[in-house]
């Protein structure tokens, strides 16, 4: 007890000999002293589950997309790389079925749209030919402009959610109308948005931001006016993993990360 309040007293006298120093004693070397006590409060919602998947060596290229088949337990994982299955298959808790190569060069993105006749994978394969159907908004930085519209997401109440990345911003759109609901970017000072997904209970809009391995959790705004974007809670990932993508678990609630840079998809579930 009494080294406790010894390593008190000598902080409280350090502390005050800076502020005296400061305010009295300073001198062109040194310049002025700034002291600055930062305080956050942020419940932690998710943790790593460091067993998904029980067999991480069928990862061999590099994960680009992750998505869930929340109906049938299914998580697919499409990955790119030279003579490598493209599209990984695991169950929920993390175990191998089946891989498969067919009519896949280059996967970007994948979603699972599985309904309870019938089941159904779609990827974007930018190395394969496509015809454009239809195309809404043009380049730029205005309201209902792009630059490089990298995710997208739809809640139940019909509003398009864009991660314009490149834009360092979400825009928000009618889904029939196409109108223009607004968007967020102060959330998004130090990355861009590359990835947007609602948890099941559409309570937070989850999003990526590859160059500063994080993942955080926004408060979803109801019906109306989207506001101001907040940030409720924060996932911090390893350095250098680069989460890309991500989906989630519409009955569990658990995240899947697609990682380029760790080359490999983790799972983070809620914490009770």
């Amino acid at each position: 007890m009494a080294r406790l309040w010894i390593c008190v007293g000598t902080a409280t006298f350090f502390l005050a000999f800076l502020v005296f120093h400061s305010r009295f004693c300073r001198s062109p070397g040194l310049g002025s002293f700034a002291f600055v006590v930062s305080w956050r409060t942020e419940k932690p919602l998710y943790r790593l589950d460091v067993g998904w998947p029980k067999y991480p060596e069928y990862f061999t290229g590099t994960t680009f997309c992750v998505a869930v088949d929340s109906l049938h337990g299914l998580v697919y994982v499409a990955q790119r790389g030279d003579n490598i299955p493209k599209v990984l298959v695991f169950t929920e808790d993390g175990y191998f079925l089946r891989a498969w190569n067919d009519t896949v060069d280059t996967p970007h993105g994948i979603f699972a749209a599985s309904t309870q006749y019938e089941q159904s994978v779609w990827i974007t394969d930018v190395g394969s030919d496509f015809v454009m159907q239809w195309i809404r908004g043009e380049n730029g930085t205005g309201p209902g402009q792009f630059n490089i519209p990298h995710s997208i997401t739809v809640d139940s109440t019909g509003r398009v959610w864009v991660a314009d990345r490149g834009n360092k911003r979400i825009q928000v759109f009618d889904k029939n109308t196409g109108e223009w609901l607004g968007s967020w970017s102060d959330c998004f000072k130090e990355d861009s948005p590359y990835s947007v997904r609602f948890t099941p209970d559409e309570k937070y809009l989850i999003v990526a931001q590859l160059n500063i391995n994080r993942l955080i959790l926004l408060s979803a705004p109801p019906i109306g006016n989207i506001g101001d974007c907040v940030v409720v809670s924060t996932v911090q990932l390893a350095s250098q993993v680069s989460p890309h993508l991500v989906d989630v678990d519409r009955k569990t609630g658990a995240i899947y990360v697609a990682e380029l840079g760790a080359e490999q998809v983790q799972k983070y579930v809620p914490l009770k």
